[in-house]
């Protein structure tokens, strides 16, 4: 059998590459019928991503646990799944405050693969160990390898160097019996069934992983203490709209009014969380800056040395 049509028969057995005979004529459809139709599929996928809800909370723990003790989260993939990746991390200093060599996303071929196919990048393991290798990977450190069809090398890759390092791993795949979960610590199928457009795995599957990510990052960053409540109070306010949110996180934590609120803001070099502290905690900026880094940045923590 040659490498091609080896490659046809592994795709054959794929979910996500599965032809669907009922939607073989949609072209041939009204818009609106056709739109219907996508969206309906659209649907199925939280679904299938709550039957993997128990896994994903327990990567969530491992991950928060390692970025406690000072490591890094990694997400590597190729195509879609990369471009998730990445466009994960980039909002991870922005929404959480967090260093922007905190949360990595790698995708295969560098960045000019962010907006155009690099031929041949998702097919190199080594690869993937070069580019991990170049970020000086330690066992303190997660690698988080994405692919929707479970078997691209860059991904596996990623997730078999990281062991040999040490690393925690976590596979997310969108197929079940994936050679990327089996070679991670922690797999993650969210199985999304036939894709609309047969092997489009940037529809469903593409969606699929953009929940995980938010699942994975969000609480990740919840456990580290980088939200109160539902509130980001370490928001990083770099333009208008975000100092303005900003004021409104703290009076939404604190119900104090503008004055005070720009006080506490003043008084703390526009840090929410720190503002917060200032005015419930009834301190001055420097005893909150301290105290927040006596709690690891755990904002409930820091109130309660107050009280």
């Amino acid at each position: 059998m040659t490498a091609h049509a080896e490659l046809r028969a592994q795709l054959d057995a794929l979910t996500t590459e599965a032809f669907r005979p009922d939607l073989a004529e949609i072209d041939r459809l009204p818009t609106l019928d056709i739109v219907r139709l996508m969206n309906a599929e659209d649907a199925t996928v939280p679904a299938a991503v709550a039957d993997r809800l128990p896994q994903i909370a327990a990567a969530v723990d491992a991950i928060a646990a390692r970025m406690a003790r000072g490591g890094r989260l990694l997400y590597a993939g190729a195509g879609t799944a990369g471009r998730m990746g990445v466009l994960d991390a980039s909002e991870c200093p922005p929404t959480f405050n967090t260093d922007p060599r905190q949360v990595i996303g790698l995708i295969a071929g560098g960045p000019t693969a962010m907006v155009r196919a690099v031929e041949g990048a998702e097919d190199s393991a080594a690869l993937a160990a070069e580019d991990l290798t170049a970020l000086d990977l330690t066992a303190t450190d997660t690698v988080v390898g994405v692919s929707a069809s479970g078997r691209t090398p860059y991904a596996i890759g990623a997730v078999e160097f990281a062991r040999t390092r040490g690393a925690l791993t976590v596979g997310l795949s969108c197929n079940a019996g994936s050679a990327l979960a089996a070679a991670a610590e922690h797999g993650i199928e969210v199985v999304v069934g036939p894709e609309f457009l047969t092997g489009s795995t940037r529809l469903k599957a593409g969606t699929a992983q953009k929940l995980v990510l938010n699942l994975i990052s969000t609480v990740t960053m919840i456990r580290l203490g980088k939200t109160y409540g539902n509130l980001m109070v370490d928001v990083r306010a770099t333009n208008d709209k975000l100092r303005a949110r900003s004021r409104r996180i703290v009076a939404l934590a604190t119900g104090a009014p503008d004055d005070e609120i720009e006080a506490a803001l003043a008084a703390t070099g526009g840090e929410v969380k720190n503002a917060v502290l200032v005015i419930l905690g009834g301190v001055d900026g420097p005893t909150a800056a301290a105290l927040l880094a006596d709690t690891d940045g755990h904002l409930r923590a820091a109130l309660a040395r107050t009280r």
